[in-house]
This record gives structure tokens, C-alpha cells and sequence, in this order.
């Protein structure tokens, strides 16, 4: 077997990667390419690709990407992956999703990984695992895959951070207190008052459908606390998608969600209907460009749109 370290030592000499924990590899295993950026942004998936899209994490902050080949493989994917997540879960990480070829999404979900390409990183379209985990700021989404003559491993991990660089000059070089933040309530009113707008970036719902998450949302309850303090008001709940997909296919999803968040003010939140109105754009109002995964994550949301002006 082969430890870990020995692919965390090759790596240290890149600049400002996010710590891996340390892992157990079959024997043989050799890293074929490895890749670090000190500040990025990227979208980790945490559900399958449903309805051309599937649910990601955004996460800001280090990241770093190792692949690793297997020569003379004869492990299935499975054999592969399982002593791997055994020892994520023994090193504290907790599992948020995993899958396997067809239940992941097929073509559409591995084209839409962002993995060191090929031929460091070979993935069967046939025959693939993922799995993304998580502890604290830390975050792992392993790839699993193998060809006729060898496996293949890729390990992407991501630390949350500031992504601010302190240097001399830089006020935030050294800690300076902070001002209290701002309520949600606070926020929301300052938005809407303002700009007549304001996207609930909290909301979760179920990959490619319109099933809002359960639990509580504090951008709902600032939207109602808006309302009860303004009963003139009115606000028209839009749904946008990014621009994969028929425009009318979207239309229809992003309305839905909208109505979704509509029928969740009224029946948890006791805001009157007359106040709400739910209406879906579909790919046509992106608030950033489509081209990477984390702007298509950003264009995914519902608004609240000041539809009457209180008196």
C-alpha cells in the first residue's frame, strides 16, 4: 500500500494548496498530475445532474487537484472508492453525496466535473464513482473510474477561506474590528428599498426540480418580516436558470421553484397571498456569464422584485 504523504510532500511545493487528509492508495498508485490555485472559486456537486443541472456547493478559497493512475489494475470502481471512503469518513468528514455512472448523471454529470483532463485523468463513461464530503471548511469530491488496463483516482479538495491577500499596505494585513453585521432583515429592506431587488441566495431545492428544501431560510423570513411592516407592498417572486436547456423548459422550472417560495411564505410564514405573485424567466436575465460552472450556479436563484412601491 502506499501512503498518502508521499503525493502531500510532492505537492507542498505548490503554492498555497488546500490540506488533504492523509490517505492510503493500492499499491502502485502514482500521481500522473497535480494542480493548485491559492484563491479560486468553484462549484463542488453534491447532487446528481437532473433536468440540465444538478445542485453544487459554491466554495471560495484554496484549492488543489491530484490524479493518481493505477497500472495493472484489477479492482472494480468499488474496490477502488470504498477503502478511500473509509478513510475520509475516519479522518472526520462527513458524506454529502455520492454516486455511481447512471445514478450520477451519466455523460452530462462527468463533463460537467472540472477534472484534470485526460489522459492524466481517464473517466469510462460507462463506469465511474463520485463522492463529495465535507468537515468544517474543508472539502473533498473524489472521482473514480478505470480502463481495461488501469485505475484511475482524482482528488479535488477545497479549504474556504479569505480569499483577500494580507500585505504590507493592506488594511486587513493585521485584525481590525469589525462593525456589527447587518441583520438579513436589515439587508433585505436595504436591497429592495434601494434597488427594487434582491436575490434569496439561501434557498436549496432538490436537483432539477422545484421541491424547496425543508427548514428555515432566513432570506424567507426577512421577506416576510418586509412584508408585515409594509402591507402596501407587493413582490413578484422570479425564478431564473442558467441556459442549459429549451427556454420554455426553463421558463417552467423557474416558476415553479418560484411558486414553490411563494406557497412557503404563505402557509409557514403567514404572509397574505395578495402580497405575492410568482413568475419565472428562465435563462433570459443572467446576473454573470454562463460559460463556468460557478457562474451557472450564480444565474440558478430566485428574486424578490419590488412589483408596487409602499406609500
Amino acid at each position: 500500500m502506499r501512503r498518502f504523504f508521499c503525493a502531500a510532500f510532492f505537492l507542498a511545493a505548490l503554492p498555497a494548496q488546500a490540506d488533504p487528509p492523509s490517505l492510503t492508495l493500492p499499491q502502485g498508485a502514482a500521481i500522473s498530475a497535480a494542480r493548485s490555485q491559492a484563491a479560486t472559486s468553484y462549484g463542488l456537486p453534491i447532487g446528481p445532474w437532473r433536468n440540465d443541472t444538478m445542485a453544487r456547493s459554491g466554495l471560495e478559497g484554496a484549492r488543489s487537484d491530484t490524479a493518481w493512475r493505477l497500472r495493472g489494475n484489477q479492482q472494480t470502481t468499488l474496490q477502488i472508492l470504498a477503502p478511500l471512503r473509509d478513510q475520509i469518513a475516519a479522518a472526520g468528514y462527513i458524506l454529502m453525496y455520492q454516486c455511481e455512472t447512471d445514478a450520477c448523471g451519466g455523460f452530462d454529470f462527468r463533463y460537467a466535473l472540472d477534472l484534470i483532463p485526460e489522459p492524466e485523468m481517464h473517466v469510462d463513461l460507462g463506469d465511474f464513482r463520485y463522492l463529495a464530503a465535507q468537515n468544517g471548511n474543508d472539502w473533498i469530491a473524489l472521482t473514480v473510474s478505470r480502463s481495461s488496463e488501469s485505475g484511475f483516482v482524482h482528488l479535488t479538495t477545497m479549504t474556504a477561506e479569505d480569499t483577500t491577500p494580507a500585505t504590507p499596505g493592506n488594511d486587513l494585513a493585521a485584525p481590525q474590528p469589525s462593525p456589527e453585521p447587518e441583520s438579513p432583515a436589515a439587508d433585505l429592506a436595504k436591497a429592495l428599498d434601494g434597488t427594487g431587488r434582491v436575490a434569496l441566495d439561501d434557498l436549496v431545492f432538490a436537483s432539477g426540480a422545484s421541491k424547496l428544501a425543508e427548514g428555515d431560510f432566513a432570506s424567507l423570513s426577512a421577506l416576510a418580516d418586509y412584508l408585515a411592516t409594509r402591507p402596501e407592498a407587493r413582490i413578484a417572486l422570479v425564478g431564473h436558470t442558467d441556459n442549459s436547456g429549451a427556454l420554455a423548459t426553463n421558463v417552467a422550472l423557474s416558476k415553479e421553484r418560484a411558486a414553490a417560495v411563494r406557497k412557503r411564505l404563505i402557509e409557514k410564514l403567514g404572509v397574505p397571498a395578495g402580497q405575492l405573485s410568482a413568475e419565472g424567466a428562465g435563462w433570459l436575465s443572467p446576473r454573470t456569464s454562463n460559460l463556468t460552472p460557478e457562474g451557472r450556479d450564480k444565474n440558478r436563484r430566485v428574486e424578490a422584485v419590488l412589483a408596487s412601491t409602499p406609500r
